[in-house]
């Protein structure tokens, strides 16, 4: 099995990748599958199922996949284009993607949220259709965001393509008990032997250009959420505050009586400045999603701004063992909130963040196999549910206490040899197991928990 660190790590904007990348990127898959077939087509059709259709206005789904139709695609997004695009196509009815001609497309009624059709495959589906002169449907594909914006068709989910089927890497675990055996086997570390593994599909300097840009984008990130104020979109009237709380600390520090837990707000402000950024529809890094995207740069944030003798030349082997642990979690389990609750994004999200500082710490790969472990175990059972299906609340906040858990997790295994009782396979098994046994009304629909107990307007 071989998930690349640039798949668990996309460059995108908020505030779903699930809700927002994963649709806009099989929209314009379905543009090249249009492109290919030999009809011509005069109008496009969609619709929506599913949590996409529960939570998607707040998740902006029906403007992903309008853009994504006219060609837009997460990691080279442009606001300001997107904007007028968005605009010319409700005024004129027409979408005008490269390679095809112009179509016919009304917002209004050509893309439908189907709360009643609940497609088989994945709680996030959507249908997307091409028509002829005459309005028949000529071209039709079911695709399915599964999330941290990875999405496949209906026959790819069928035959279980999920990962990479490029030629062999050398070291392809599936499994944590794998992974240990293997790094025990060659005496490398997990970082190791993910960069033999990425290094098979772009060389050395690939992947180096590649981790250096993840962490620019995440750094980018927090700089902005941190000097950022005003409300967030969507109704709800949140305030952003992380500038505030970032304001206060800096004017804090030095002082001597500051008490040692005020280092939890530092790993807290880090983490929201992100997830207020992608609230907000900014651009940010899946880690491994947009909902749970502030947990992993907090923690190397905390690692880069405040342990002594943290180096940047790091970084590189903290996103490679986070992202083997998250590949670990993808594939025998879920990273996706509307599948398996918040367990599978903000808990993944800080087993990750927990391996990394711990690798970049010295934690040897049982330490770091029991840190993740740690984080995944305390977040279990832990539901998604969006107030107004808005990435807001409570995931702004929960993202900086993912980002607490992870570093408390990497310095309590620290204090360990690697020996414990429950094994990380044994709880990713426990969360996917929780997921499928959870209500659907806590997962990511907007239908229970906080999302119906707190007033939307």
């Amino acid at each position: 099995m071989f998930l690349s660190v640039f798949d668990m790590f996309k460059v995108g904007i908020g505030p779903s990748s699930s809700h927002t990348m994963g649709p806009m990127v099989a929209a314009a898959r379905f543009l090249e599958m249009m492109r290919a077939s030999p009809f011509e087509f005069h109008g496009l059709r969609a619709s929506l199922h599913g949590s996409l259709a529960f939570t998607g206005v707040g998740h902006a789904t029906d403007r992903a996949v309008i853009l994504g139709l006219a060609g837009f695609v997460p990691d080279t997004y442009d606001r300001a284009e997107a904007d007028r695009v968005l605009a010319e196509i409700e005024n004129t009815g027409t979408i005008r993607p490269d390679g095809l001609p112009e179509l016919q497309f009304a917002p209004a009624s050509d893309l439908i949220f189907d709360y009643d059709t609940q497609l088989t495959g994945h709680a996030n589906g959507m249908i997307l259709m091409a028509t002829d002169a005459q309005g028949d449907v000529t071209l039709r594909e079911t695709f399915y965001s599964v999330g941290g914006g990875f999405v496949l068709t209906e026959a790819e989910l069928a035959a279980g393509k999920d990962t990479d089927e490029g030629a062999p890497v050398p070291f392809p675990f599936k499994s944590a008990t794998e992974m240990l055996r293997m790094s025990s086997a060659s005496g490398k570390s997990i970082a190791a032997m993910k960069r033999a593994n990425e290094e098979t599909r772009v060389g050395a300097d690939g992947l180096r250009r590649g981790t250096k840009r993840l962490w620019e984008v995440m750094d980018d990130c927090i700089a902005r959420g941190l000097t950022s104020d005003g409300i967030l979109p969507g109704g709800l009237s949140v305030r952003r505050r992380a500038s505030g709380i970032y304001d206060k600390l800096q004017s804090e520090r030095g002082m001597n009586l500051t008490a040692p837990h005020t280092i939890n707000d530092w790993m807290c402000v880090y983490a929201m400045a992100v997830n207020e950024e992608n609230a907000a529809g900014g651009q940010v890094v899946t880690a491994p999603t947009n909902g749970a995207a502030g947990v992993l740069p907090a923690t190397l944030k905390y690692y880069l701004e405040h342990v002594p003798g943290a180096s940047e030349a790091h970084v590189e082997d903290f996103l490679l063992t986070a992202a083997a642990i998250g590949g670990l979690v993808k594939y025998n389990a879920s990273i996706s909130g509307a599948e398996a609750g918040c367990q599978a994004e903000v808990g993944s999200a800080a087993a990750m963040a927990a391996a990394g500082l711990c690798a970049v710490l010295g934690g040897t790969p049982g330490q770091v196999e029991n840190a993740a472990e740690i984080a995944l175990e305390h977040h279990l059972g832990m539901t998604c549910d969006p107030v107004k299906g808005l990435v807001q609340v409570p995931c702004i906040e929960r993202n900086g206490l993912g980002a607490i858990k992870a570093v408390s997790a990497a310095s309590l295994a620290l204090r360990g040899d690697g020996t414990h009782l429950v094994p990380l396979d044994a709880c990713i098994e426990t969360m996917r197991q929780t997921g499928l046994d959870m209500s659907e009304k806590y997962k990511e629909t907007s239908l229970g928990g906080l999302a119906v107990n707190i007033p939307n307007c």
